[in-house]
């Protein structure tokens, strides 16, 4: 298992200390400056693989110090303000940061989008050095599918799924955007005629509540109706 280390930019002791504690808990090796002076010359001593910033700091703010740190360095940035402003926001990620989580804000949602962040970035350098990716992983937005180990994840949290519903998600996420019938769903996983589709319904559901932030407005597994299902394309 690879050791990321994670540098947390936060000029506001308490919760530099509360991040860390998260994110040792989960396995990360955490490097802490309390503005961007200090988390410039962090970044020139230790290898750094995401950084987690605030926004408003004293003697160098988080924008500044994101913007100097995209001349050298191409790791994810999230960044974390007070504000929850739009314009906040877009600035944010105009100057190079990758995500934005807005103060409060839960441990989970937090280490959710340090878990996604790093997947991607770990790809895009397998990517860059040359490295074959696994054939068998699928990939829409925060949702990845794995055929050869069975497992599911979402914003890199493992999702448990019974073997019907991998086989429906399987043969969905291959075909992003497709629309199946629910009754080529019913033959393609089991293999037989389609007398009753009803079953597909309650599988689909059942995946909704997994996967989906919320099921009833969901982001990856739409349904068409009166045509079937499909793996919206992100």
């Amino acid at each position: 298992m690879n050791i990321y280390n994670i540098l947390v930019v936060e000029d506001e002791i308490d919760i530099a200390i509360a991040i860390e504690a998260y994110l040792v808990n989960q396995g990360y090796k955490v490097f802490i400056g309390h503005n961007g002076f200090e988390g410039l010359e962090i970044l020139e001593k230790e290898e750094i693989h995401l950084a987690i910033v605030d926004v408003m700091m004293p003697k160098m703010d988080g924008i500044t110090f994101t913007m100097k740190l995209r001349e050298n360095y191409d790791f994810p940035v999230i960044m974390l303000s007070a504000k929850s402003e739009e314009v906040d926001k877009i600035m944010g990620l105009n100057i190079g940061a990758d995500d934005y989580v807005t103060k409060p804000f839960k441990p989970l949602e937090l280490l959710a989008r340090v878990n996604s962040q790093l997947r991607r970035y770990t790809k895009f350098l397998n990517m860059v050095k040359g490295t074959i990716i696994e054939e068998n992983v699928y990939v829409i937005g925060g949702l990845e599918l794995n055929t050869d180990t069975k497992e599911v994840t979402v914003d890199g949290n493992f999702i448990k799924t019974t073997p019907s519903e991998f086989k429906i998600l399987t043969l969905l996420i291959k075909s992003p955007g497709r629309v199946f019938p629910a009754e080529e769903i019913y033959e393609r996983v089991w293999k037989e005629q389609a007398i009753n589709t009803d079953t597909i319904m309650v599988h689909v559901r059942n995946i909704r509540e997994k996967i989906e932030i919320n099921p009833k407005n969901p982001k990856y597994l739409k349904v068409v109706w009166g045509v079937g299902y499909k793996i919206e394309k992100q």
